[in-house]
């Protein structure tokens, strides 16, 4: 089956699938956003315990997800893999770091005689959820603006800033991408909050969030947006690989590329119809269509990043050491045996779509944390 794409549709295929998986997983750091939000929505230790509850029963799919996005890059596109997370390798041990001291959290928060206390472990939360997010979110705004990389013919690269990657807190449209991410995380977080607690003190403090923080998220999508449309961008020559610097770059694949096009207006209308589902029409399903919203955005940032011969990671280095699908992936047997491999996805994204029904087929109440002895 796969035996019979061309080279470079094994590419494009690899490079979408590795787009699904990265707008999955910013779907789920809602879990990341509800961590910000403890001591905001709550005001004592029964809703801090609720909130909590409420994302310890997610935080492993978010993390599932991360692990098969940075695997999916891995096995299909290893060159882009090594240059990033080899070189920009200060921010990736800095996103690390705010990941195990999640898990750490979670698992050490209420046991008993711990040697910090609860609020230290909601500290680690709160960084996990804040920090992290935020340098994923400039780590994947690099993916526009480039990073000081050189790649021999021999494909071993190397970084040529000291800073190794930290130098991508400097540019603003990156800082810009990472808090639009913040505030997403927060927007979904608090739509999962009125879809699944049972409390209305926290539920009313939810709708307050979306109400300051989704305009909040508007003003920085809109500039994002705005900077994607007229920035410059790294284009090859399909046949020469000669890669040359072009004028609104991404703007030419949107109009190359109208369903993309249209796959990112209405994922933007459907995340903002979610907002306004909970906010105005007071339902509780708004998380939904803001969550296949956000997919969809994504999706296509993805799509107009690495198709229509477009570099995806630029070097500022050396525009020549640009990586691109076909410059940075694997060989075409490896990524025709991937392929295979590739069709336990749905069986995956099945098996979370379970366990997300299972888990949140009742509210969660004050009264049942209380009662459960293995709470978080």
């Amino acid at each position: 089956m796969f035996e019979k794409l061309s080279y470079l549709q094994l590419q494009e295929y690899w490079w979408f699938l590795v787009g699904l998986l990265g707008a999955l997983f910013v779907f789920m750091t809602f879990v990341q956003g509800g961590q910000t939000l403890l001591h905001r929505l709550a005001r004592n230790e029964a809703q801090r315990d609720v909130i909590i509850n409420v994302l310890g029963r997610k935080w492993e799919l978010s993390f599932t997800t991360l692990v098969m996005f940075g695997g999916a890059l891995f096995a299909a596109f290893p060159l882009f893999y090594a240059v990033s997370f080899g070189g920009a390798y200060y921010v990736w041990m800095a996103i690390l770091f705010c990941f195990i001291i999640q898990a750490v959290a979670y698992e050490y928060r209420k046991k008993p005689n711990n040697l910090f206390g609860e609020r230290v472990y909601e500290g680690f939360l709160f960084i996990n959820g804040s920090l992290g997010i935020i340098l994923i979110g400039i780590a994947l705004g690099t993916l526009f603006t480039g990073g000081n990389f050189v790649v021999n013919s021999m494909h071993l690269s190397h970084w040529t800033k000291s800073t190794y990657g930290l130098e991508a807190v400097l540019n603003f449209f990156n800082v810009a991408f990472g808090f639009m991410l913040f505030f997403i995380a927060r927007i979904l977080a608090a739509e999962f909050f009125i879809k699944t607690v049972d409390n209305k003190e926290i539920v009313e403090r939810s709708r307050i969030v979306l109400k300051y923080e989704g305009a909040i998220f508007l003003i920085l999508f809109l500039y994002v947006a705005y900077a994607i449309l007229t920035m410059n961008g790294y284009n090859y020559d399909p046949v020469s690989k000669v890669v040359n610097l072009e004028h609104f770059k991404f703007l030419h694949n949107f109009l190359a590329m109208p369903i993309v096009a249209g796959v990112f207006v209405f994922g933007a209308l459907l995340f903002l119809a979610g907002i306004a589902i909970d906010l105005f029409v007071k339902k509780e399903n708004g998380i939904f269509y803001s969550g296949v919203g956000v997919v969809l955005v994504v999706l296509s940032l993805f799509l107009i990043l690495g198709y229509n011969h477009t570099a995806f990671y630029p070097s500022l280095a050396n525009m020549q050491s640009s990586l691109s699908i076909e410059n940075s992936s694997g060989s075409r047997y490896t990524l025709i045996a991937m392929s295979y491999v590739s069709l336990m996805v749905p069986f995956v994204l099945a098996y979370i779509a379970f366990v997300w029904k299972a888990m949140t087929s009742k509210k969660i109440s004050i009264a049942e944390v209380e009662n459960n002895p293995h709470h978080y």
